[in-house]
């Protein structure tokens, strides 16, 4: 009996897996957070599965998609406004409060009067 072991080589069944640049992922979630969009549709279009762009929007609400696109474009960050509380009379100056942000798992409090060149350095850091 006469026996032939040849190795077998296994390729990938599923192809050559595309690799998509953040710029495109980030434009697509921004496009799929419109009021009225359709995820369906929009990944259609872009010929992507529609299950991808929501697993780039969940990536994208963790924060692990980079900047998040509506930081980076206006430069503005959403604020909210909180009742303050009636200040006391010991306090040193009217200009004096608290600034917090939060951005996905960070959160940043400054209280009292921030130096403008360290709080430009505080959000370079955590918008990056």
């Amino acid at each position: 009996m006469d026996t032939n072991f040849q190795p077998i080589i296994s390729t990938n069944a599923r192809g050559h897996y595309r690799q998509h640049p953040l710029e495109f992922k980030r434009a697509l979630v921004a496009l799929s957070l419109e009021p009225g969009a359709s995820v369906a549709r929009i990944a259609r279009e872009h010929g992507v599965n529609a299950n991808q762009v929501f697993s780039w929007r969940r990536l994208y609400q963790q924060g692990r998609l980079g900047v998040p696109a509506l930081m980076r474009g206006d430069g503005l960050l959403p604020v909210m406004l909180a009742p303050t509380a009636p200040a006391s009379s010991n306090t040193s100056s009217d200009a004096d409060g608290i600034i917090v942000l939060e951005l996905g798992e960070v959160r940043v409090r400054i209280e009292g009067q921030p130096n403008a060149a360290i709080l430009a350095q505080v959000l370079d850091r955590v918008l990056r």
